[in-house]
């Protein structure tokens, strides 16, 4: 299998091995090219969007406005901030250039002039990384004013390195938009769109990190060859993530569409001790979780998910073993989306809290069965009610986790717990009362 991304060329990351392995010829084809061919080709090709949305990326940038006086921006959004997810640092780390290449093919199909690079504040090794990669390809003349004489075009273009302060709601993309322009990250409401009312009001284009690392292939080898690899409804290759209880957690590059079981017992080298699955949450932590027993033929693109009940997202996959307490697994994701909430929407801000504290009393041993329904009826009224998709993160986890697991959580507030009983009694050592017959505060 070809690997687009991160193929096996030791040092690829420096300039001169990039130039050796055909680098910037993709920049040199487009620029040769009619922007709306460069357009159509992406188009062409099937390639959506690798940052949760699977969104048509030709589609997207079909969207920013042909002629306009102002300023047209692109930002590329590597704030990977999803827990589970961490595929973008490794194209910062191996394939940093054929990143800039695209960046600078899609910039120029879009007419942009200015492009940031948006990493998370935690990533400080990719972000010295990125940079490294970058001043080489500025002092070779591949970006900035000194494209024209390289490329022999008037067209140049400059791209900035710009880090992040450490806050998951950076990853929607209007937050991200207002993180650059140095003011609070909340998230817009649309419309307006980006390509119509974006950075500093200008047009702008966002894309992740993974799919702007597509282009240089696609120009190269065609739209043919890149709409033939994998899943028809979703081509390409993906870069997947793979945590949690199995032998060989890391990011593995595979055809889109590969079966779910496959990517879990074949690459990722199966689950530890051998022990069965017990749940999945195949692309990052806000996916609709999938249960152990009902894996079998679910494939690992869009269409394929959206169908099992699930999404794709960030191809984050994270494998539970028989023995998790999905009850703990819940309340950590939970008081993750509580934390990381911006507060602008009241069922975001307050929903997030009140779905905590239920599921914190729930493992101190003081739930109820109507605290599930309350869990549930809560994920419900923050979810499709908040101006942007930190809501429905924090929402769908809590809602299918308890729809899909029920039998767990009911054991969980129905389950006996060992009382010390006084001295005076001598008969039994110990008495086993059930909490819902216990006195509540």
């Amino acid at each position: 299998m070809e690997k687009i991304l991160l193929p096996d060329i030791p040092d690829l990351h420096t300039l001169e091995v990039y130039l050796q392995n055909s680098g910037y010829s993709a920049a040199k084809k487009a620029f040769s090219m009619p922007t709306d061919e460069i357009i159509d080709t992406v188009k062409k090709s099937g390639l959506r969007g690798r940052g949760g949305a699977a969104f048509s990326t030709g589609l997207k940038w079909s969207f920013m406005p042909k002629t306009t006086d102002k300023p047209k921006y692109l930002c590329i959004n590597g704030d990977e901030s999803e827990p589970g997810s961490f595929k973008d640092r490794q194209i910062f780390e191996y394939n940093p250039h054929q990143l800039i290449e695209g960046i600078l093919i899609t910039c120029f199909a879009i007419q942009a002039k200015t492009a940031y690079v948006y990493i998370r504040g935690e990533y400080h090794k990719w972000i010295k990384l990125f940079q490294k990669a970058l001043d080489d390809a500025y002092e070779k003349g591949f970006v900035g004013e000194k494209m024209k004489d390289t490329f022999g075009i008037d067209f140049s273009c400059n791209i900035y390195v710009h880090k992040g302060a450490g806050a998951y709601i950076c990853g929607e993309e209007s937050s991200l938009m207002n993180s650059i322009e140095g003011k609070r990250a909340y998230p817009r409401v649309k419309p307006p769109f980006p390509a119509q009312f974006g950075l500093w009001g200008n047009p702008t284009t966002i894309n992740n990190v993974e799919t702007i690392a597509n282009i240089a292939p696609i120009i190269n080898k065609g739209w043919e060859w890149f709409s033939k690899i994998g899943e028809p409804r979703h081509p390409g290759t993906l870069l997947f993530g793979i945590s949690g209880h199995v032998d060989k957690p890391g990011v593995y590059e595979l055809p889109s569409g590969v079966l779910l079981t496959e990517l879990i017992y074949k690459y990722a080298g199966g689950v530890i001790g051998d022990k069965k699955i017990k749940c999945v949450i195949p692309g990052g932590s806000s996916m609709p979780p999938l249960r152990g027993d009902q894996l079998e033929g679910i494939k690992m693109d869009a269409e394929s998910l959206k169908a099992a009940g699930s999404a794709i997202g960030t191809g984050g996959v994270m494998v539970m073993d028989e023995d998790t307490d999905l009850v703990k697994v819940l309340a950590r994701i939970t008081k993750f989306y509580y934390h990381e909430s911006c507060g602008q929407c009241t069922p975001c801000r307050e929903g997030t809290g009140w779905m905590l504290k239920t599921l914190n009393r729930i493992i101190a041993g003081n739930g109820t069965s109507s605290d599930l329904d309350l869990l549930i009826n809560v994920a419900m009224n923050i979810e499709g009610n908040t101006v942007c998709a930190l809501g429905d993160a924090a929402a769908w986890p809590v809602k299918f986790m308890i729809q899909r697991f029920r039998e767990d959580f009911e054991k969980a507030v129905n389950r006996e717990i060992v009382m010390p009983i006084p001295n005076k009694v001598h008969s039994m050592r110990h008495s086993v009362i059930p909490l819902e017959g216990m006195k509540k505060d």
